[in-house]
């Protein structure tokens, strides 16, 4: 087939006589495995040398077995592994130049000049000033006859590509380092199990969660389990807080709450730079309020564990952008790190990134503790801020009222539609709570559709959300049913109600909805108001954006599953299981979900096969059952195929595989739509939903019509999708996005993850082709704020 000229196809990098290391450096974080996995396999891939270097600097300078070259099979089952396989240590030698020279010398014996460094700011800026030195130390070890000047020539020049790993998410340029999804699951598991007992006893409890530096996990923990209070390095709080702080406790318990949570950084300290220690909070909350108090520190349970779906997801994208971006370097070429951007791989100055990391610090010691909130990116500061709405009430003589109908405030409906999904109650309760603060008064309508057009909406109040984000399903109750039907009824409650705003949540049942309540405009006045929809499905199968809340909850049921399905057959004979996973006609979570377990091959709807392609799959699974790979794993999504089936794939490998490895098939059903929301799904839900209540007040002031003393909005963009697009949250017109919709399968036209499909097949050792158009751009780190930074998340 021709590929089309403006596509760029990594066929045309070789690695050829190329040499890459990696290493892992530093503090062990879960997901490092599966960026070793990434590197290796693509390196081979590509025809490059790949060798481990065992015990991060120190195993690179002691060489030796430290240095051994990497096989395909090496990498095998260890994905799902947390900490790293092959090892990291501090090593104080390599901060000596005569280190460097051992280890430069180590290098060259092996013909590397590609070092692929995962680890934290240390690591990669020791991996910085090794390249800056390499030439001079070239030159020293042919002065002291330990290699020619010859290999001095063949390689006189050290590439870098470095990935971040490390749980406290403290390296400015990238929105997520690998590692800190899964602390955040190690947390979120803590703070849940907590919760219960916490309540049987109404007790408060102090967590100490890691973060010397940075407030990243405090901040973002305290987000996703609604705690009292949280204290980072980065906003101390004000003088007089612990008042505040006794105060806020006080009043929860009041209003009927039976547990209090505050979540502590290790490194937080008041607005004089002095350490608030967790024994601190406790006394002061046992002397203050009398209250049974207990403090727990999670310590390296953070550090440990198996790496979440996003964890090894991100790995393994990293790993691949980072092998790319050693083929392409040139000797001009800056050392890189290779980061996340909202959704997408880019590529940023190693130096220019870690600069900024440490003038994070330098605004903190200096007490700038804005400057150091807007240096920690886009990610940290609308933590922050979301935060901040959702942590305080307003005293009701503080809420807004200016321009509102009758002097007082604006109803607005939230709800939910379509099947559950893990997230929905706390995207609801960031909207309730978002919304009271804006000085709405908030309805809730239960049972989607069908219980609106029922007359079941209610007012819902600060306190009836309290402890939402952990629970999952969805707690206002959900139906598919849609509002064509029912428009008169509907178009009744919302006049009795008097509902001058509607947020719906939901999957592609929401999305209908809308364009159905849209398209009534012209026969229904009662429509003229202000709609968005937040897209909660765990099909991830909406137009417009490119993840949804829920999905992420799947895809770790996913992958948890499969996890302990290989691990049934350890020890037995060479067998693959088949599996079968949900969405509809949407391939998301069985390609994704492959990537993430480490799949042989994902069968979707979205890519055609017959019967050849099944043959070949079969074929190569043989193939690589006669090394020493002794399991293997199929995924197929429901839809993909009305005549390959589950069963007819399953008995097809059973009997192509006789005498080779036996199979087993697997249908996961309804535990995909089940179970507590992930710390993303909660913490997308929040931030989403915030984002959209915000929007509706803006829409509401722009809409309201003085004179009639009423809302009107008809325009296209006052019916709008909020969506994740690459790298920003934007509001998209439902109109707009018809267009892009498959409306027979439910899917949109064009989708992302598609993409992500070549890097599943090359990590398990299929030939295929890979577009990577959208990488090979060194950017730059964004310092000014600019129009799409503050648009997005």
């Amino acid at each position: 087939m021709a590929q089309p000229d403006n596509k760029k196809f990594f066929e045309n990098l070789s690695g050829a006589g190329k040499a890459i290391a990696v290493l892992t450096s530093g503090g062990d974080a879960q997901g490092m495995n599966a960026a070793v996995r990434a590197v290796v396999r693509m390196g081979i891939y590509v025809g490059a040398k790949v060798y481990f270097i065992h015990e991060g600097y120190q195993g690179m300078v002691d060489g030796g077995d430290n240095i051994k070259e990497a096989k395909w099979e090496s990498v095998s089952s260890m994905l799902q592994v947390g900490g790293t396989v092959i090892g990291s240590a501090r090593c104080k030698e390599f901060r000596t130049r005569e280190g460097r020279l051992k280890a430069a010398h180590n290098l060259v014996q092996r013909g590397i000049t590609n070092l692929c460094v995962i680890g934290g700011d240390g690591s990669l800026t020791g991996a910085n000033l090794f390249r800056e030195e390499w030439s001079g130390l070239l030159e020293e070890l042919v002065q002291q006859g330990l290699i020619n000047e010859e290999a001095a020539q063949t390689y006189s020049a050290l590439h870098i590509v470095g990935m971040v790993g490390s749980i406290d998410n403290d390296f400015c340029g990238t929105d997520m380092t690998i590692g800190t999804d899964s602390a955040l699951h190690r947390i979120i598991e803590v703070v849940d199990a907590i919760m219960t007992t916490a309540q049987s006893h109404q007790r408060t409890f102090v967590l100490e969660v890691m973060g010397r530096h940075c407030g990243y996990l405090a901040l973002v923990s305290a987000l996703a389990c609604g705690a009292d209070w949280v204290l980072i390095p980065e906003m101390p709080p004000e003088v007089g807080w612990e008042d505040q702080m006794c105060q806020k406790l006080s009043e929860n318990r009041a209003g009927k709450k039976r547990l209090n949570i505050i979540i502590v950084a290790e490194g937080a300290i008041d607005s004089n730079n002095k350490p608030i220690t967790t024994d601190c909070i406790k006394d002061l909350v046992v002397r203050s309020l009398g209250f049974d108090t207990r403090v727990t520190i999670l310590g390296h349970v953070q550090r440990g564990g198996t790496p979440s779906a996003f964890d090894r997801i991100l790995a393994s994208r990293m790993g691949v952008e980072a092998v790319l971006a050693l083929l392409e370097a040139s000797v001009d070429t800056p050392a890189c790190v290779v980061s996340l951007c909202g959704n997408q791989a880019v590529r940023l100055p190693l130096m220019e990134c870690v600069q900024m990391t440490q003038e994070v610090q330098k605004a903190m010691d200096e007490k700038k503790f804005e400057d150091a909130v807007r240096l920690r990116g886009r990610s940290f500061e609308n933590n922050l801020n979301t935060y901040k709405l959702l942590a305080h009430r307003k005293p009701d003589s503080e809420l807004p009222n200016d321009g509102a109908p009758y002097g007082s405030s604006f109803n607005v409906a939230v709800m939910n539609v379509g099947a559950p999904a893990a997230g929905m109650n706390a995207a609801v309760r960031s909207a309730v709570r978002v919304g009271i603060s804006e000085g709405h008064k908030m309805f809730a309508v239960n049972d989607g559709f069908e219980g609106f057009y029922k007359g079941q909406i209610k007012e819902i109040k600060w306190g009836d959300v309290g402890g939402w984000t952990g629970q999952g399903g969805s707690i206002l109750g959900t139906k598919r049913t849609l509002p064509a039907k029912y428009m008169d009824k509907i178009a009744e409650q919302m006049r009795i109600h008097n509902i001058n705003a509607l947020l719906v949540i939901g999957g592609f049942e929401a999305f209908e909805c809308l364009l159905q309540l849209y398209e009534a405009r012209s026969s229904y006045e009662e429509f003229c108001i202000p709609l968005c929809m937040l897209p909660a499905t765990i099909s991830n199968n909406v137009p417009g954006t490119d993840l949804s809340i829920g999905a992420d909850t799947s895809l770790n049921a996913i992958v948890e599953t499969c996890d302990r399905i290989k691990q049934s057959a350890s020890g037995t004979k060479r067998r693959v299981f088949i599996i079968e996973t949900m969405g509809g006609y949407c391939g998301y979570l069985a390609s994704v979900g492959g990537l993430a377990a480490g799949a042989d091959a994902a069968y979707i709807f979205e890519e055609p096969f017959d019967i050849r392609d099944l043959q070949s799959n079969v074929e190569h699974l043989t193939e690589k059952m006669k090394t020493s790979i002794q399991r293997g794993l199929v995924l197929r999504n429901e839809n993909c195929n009305e005549n390959y089936t589950t069963d007819f794939i399953y008995q097809l490998y059973s009997e192509e595989g006789r005498g080779v490895f036996d199979c087993r098939k697997n249908v996961l059903g309804h535990m995909q739509q089940g179970g507590a929301p992930s710390p993303f799904d909660r913490n997308f839900g929040t931030k989403i939903s915030a984002k959209a209540m915000q929007w509706i007040s803006k829409k509401l002031k722009e809409s309201y019509r003085q004179d009639e003393g009423r809302v009107f909005a008809n325009s296209e963009d006052s019916a709008c999708l909020l969506g994740m697009r690459r790298r920003a949250l934007v509001f998209q017109p439902v109109m707009q996005l018809k267009e892009e919709t498959d409306f027979v399968h439910r899917i949109p036209k064009e989708q992302w993850w598609l993409k992500l499909r070549p890097l599943m097949k090359i990590l398990a050792k299929y030939k295929t082709s890979y577009d990577v158009s959208d990488s090979g751009q060194l950017e730059h780190v964004v310092r000014n704020r600019t129009k799409e930074l503050d648009a997005a998340i």
